[in-house]
């Protein structure tokens, strides 16, 4: 069975993936300030994460952009190392993407029940 990319997930997805972007780009300061961070680490791991969520969604529309998805959610919790607090809000955000995944597909009939 091949992964059917349905408008519903990639709606649901780049919801996600943009509050996500906008979450990771307002750890860098929190990083630096808060946690003692080097502004060059802060840098890289928040606000790269947040060019890396915009990118994904421009990459919804294909099944490679799922799980490049995937990825940006294992690193938003591996960004816990920097932001305690994100180990939390890394694994908030995983289970919306799954979720977001799993409701679009049973919502639009692709899944059996």
């Amino acid at each position: 069975m091949s992964f059917v990319v349905t408008p519903g997930m990639r709606r649901l997805g780049a919801s996600v993936l943009g509050m996500e972007a906008i979450m990771a780009g307002l750890i860098t300061p929190v990083a630096i300030t808060v946690s003692g961070v080097t502004p060059a680490l802060a840098m890289v791991a928040g606000l790269g994460l947040a060019v890396l969520c915009i990118v994904t969604i421009g990459l919804l529309k294909r099944p490679v952009g799922y799980v490049v998805g995937s990825l940006v959610q294992v690193l938003a919790i591996a960004t816990g190392f920097l932001v305690s607090m994100m180990f939390f809000l890394g694994v908030i955000f995983a289970a919306l993407w799954i979720t977001a995944i799993f409701v679009a597909r049973r919502v639009e009939g692709v899944t059996s029940r």
